[in-house]
């Protein structure tokens, strides 16, 4: 029988590289659309994978790269507060997952399943992915993100945009193997081709920027205004967490809850989003595409991270690819948001249809609802100097809902976290 685990190094190498690929795709799509560098973004990815491994002692094999959940309120809060002040709030995320963490080590992993149920969870994330759809629909018509310009003219961005959301829909549907883990990279491969053939993308910059270069590093600003616009969303990705490491527990027979232990891995995930915001990148998450890849090949061996993270950083100082990723047409990337954004919207749903949430019940009606108006809605609290609006608003809300409402014991799901208490 083939053990993976003694596979040689070049084997070792090449599986590696073949996790990043799968994980490309969505890895450098978040910082183009928030307009972070994306060789920052492939950089942090790997030093944030190498930090988890570090702090898990290399026995989960999961890849940490670019958190989708936190584009709308990073894009809120640089258009306010400017990338630095971002970054100050990105640092604060992580600090988020780490005393959650602590938490965790001393209450046990039902304490997160307490604090954060799913009828709490499920619509911040459903707002989350609605709140951000006007986005995608202005950039498939060729429209900048909030519509404020006609970038590519309305025609011709619409033959791009969709040809590269029918070429996602029917990889992600149809593929077979591998190719249907890389239903991103088809979908961007696809309208750039197009794009090529409509004279819509430009290429001269590409030509002009360097081999090699170091990537765009940012310095991160304390900034309070901008923590509180990013740090509440930090609770929809911790959940996230919590159900990769799950899932690629289940993938590989291993119990990852246990050892190395929930603490570990959080505290590995707060230590990589603390440190990406520190250089200038986008918060980490584990990825869901690269465990289905490892379910895919099963190659079990979490040295094969280690590969695909030395390859990401390595990446990252080639000039020549992160001018080519940011020369990528506005309607191409617009027309795969539109399945993806819409795609985080379903998570949400699905955490309430998967954990049985009686909406019937006049709490849980009250709770989602609430959280839905206020996060796709853009409800504000506050004044200029102290205000809280959109997802962050929604996270809060649902979290004193549930905390202040009666009765939150009788409706609560058992799930796989669930616990007695100690």
């Amino acid at each position: 029988m083939h053990d993976e685990f003694n596979d040689p190094i070049w084997r070792q190498g090449i599986s590696g590289a073949q996790m990043l690929f799968v994980a490309f795709g969505a890895l450098v799509l978040m910082p183009l659309i928030t307009g972070m560098d994306p060789n920052v973004a492939l950089f942090t990815a790997g030093i944030g994978t190498l930090l988890f491994q570090l702090v898990t002692g290399r026995q989960v094999p999961v890849f940490l790269a670019s958190s989708f959940a936190f584009i709308a309120p990073i894009l809120a809060a640089k258009g306010e507060f400017g990338l630095p002040a971002v970054l100050g709030g990105i640092v604060a995320s992580g600090l988020v997952y780490i005393l959650l963490s602590a938490v965790v080590r001393v209450k046990g992993a039902g304490f997160i399943d307490r604090l954060l149920p799913p009828v709490v969870i499920a619509p911040v994330i459903i707002s989350i992915g609605l709140a951000l759809s006007p986005v995608a629909v202005n950039m498939a018509m060729g429209k900048a993100g909030d519509g404020s310009a006609q970038l590519v003219p309305y025609e011709i961005a619409m033959l791009i945009s969709m040809s590269a959301l029918v070429t996602t829909v029917l990889v992600a549907a149809m593929g077979r193997g591998l190719l249907r883990l890389l239903p991103i990279l088809a979908g961007i491969s696809v309208g750039c081709i197009v794009a090529a053939f409509c004279g819509v993308i430009d290429t001269s910059q590409v030509a002009a920027a360097p081999w090699l270069a170091l990537p765009a590093f940012v310095a991160p600003e304390l900034h309070w205004g901008a923590i509180l616009y990013i740090v509440p969303v930090a609770l929809a990705p911790a959940i996230e967490h919590i159900g990769g490491v799950v899932a690629i527990g289940s993938v590989t027979g291993k119990d990852f809850i246990k050892k190395p232990g929930l603490h570990r891995t959080l505290l590995g995930d707060g230590l990589a989003t603390s440190a990406a915001g520190l250089l200038g990148g986008p918060p980490n998450t584990t990825y869901a595409e690269v465990t289905g890849a490892v379910m895919l090949t099963k190659n079990y061996n979490p040295k094969i991270m280690t590969w695909a993270a030395c390859f990401a950083i390595g990446l990252a100082f080639v000039g020549k690819f992160g001018t080519a990723l940011q020369s990528i047409p506005v309607p191409v990337m617009g027309g795969i948001l539109c399945l993806l954004f819409g795609s985080i919207a379903v998570v949400g749903l699905n955490t309430l249809i998967r954990h049985q949430v009686d909406l019937s019940e006049a709490r849980n009606l009250i709770i989602v609802s609430v959280t839905l108006v206020f996060g796709i809605g853009g409800m504000v609290m506050g004044n200029s100097d102290f205000a809280l609006s959109g997802i962050s608003l929604c996270a809060i809300s649902a979290l004193v809902l549930n905390l202040v409402l009666p009765g939150g014991h009788g409706w609560r799901s058992k799930t796989v976290l669930e616990e007695p208490d100690l």
